[in-house]
């Protein structure tokens, strides 16, 4: 449990670092940047609340969309995957957790959970360095 929850951590940070070197790049001052960083962190945020979730159901979209929307996002598969760990059947979460288990299984989310942060960090990086090789070093 310690392990996964360290390599959980890991990949959160390498997509928040990934992030950061994309916006960092795109940034033109230290303002921009830290506005942008800041305003990336809400949009993270709403998508991240049980209200936005709540909403889109009520207004019948299918629940594999809601969830899939949500888990779009790498800090709400974050936090899954860390309720995962001392809530195996996903109680907490309520119905949303047998989309989770149909869509994936337990093994399977597990592995989305470390994967997916880890790729938007790696694809937000490599495009970062790219802007930043062809705007800063011709």
């Amino acid at each position: 449990m310690f392990g996964y929850y360290t390599a959980l951590l890991a990949a959160m940070t390498w997509c928040f670092l990934g992030i950061a070197m994309l916006i960092s790049t795109l940034a033109r001052s230290t303002d921009v940047a830290q506005g942008a960083a800041f305003l990336t962190w809400l949009v993270m945020l709403l998508f991240l609340d049980l209200i936005l979730l709540g909403v889109m159901i009520q207004e019948h979209a299918p629940p594999e969309v809601a969830v899939g929307i949500a888990l779009f996002n790498p800090l709400q598969s974050f936090r899954t995957a860390a309720l995962m760990l001392f809530d195996p059947q996903l109680i907490v979460l309520g119905p949303a957790a047998y989309v989770i288990f149909d869509m994936f299984g337990t093994l399977g989310y597990q592995i989305f959970a470390l994967a997916w942060p880890a790729l938007i960090g790696t694809v937000c990086a490599i495009w970062g360095f790219s802007l930043f090789r062809r705007g800063d070093l011709l």
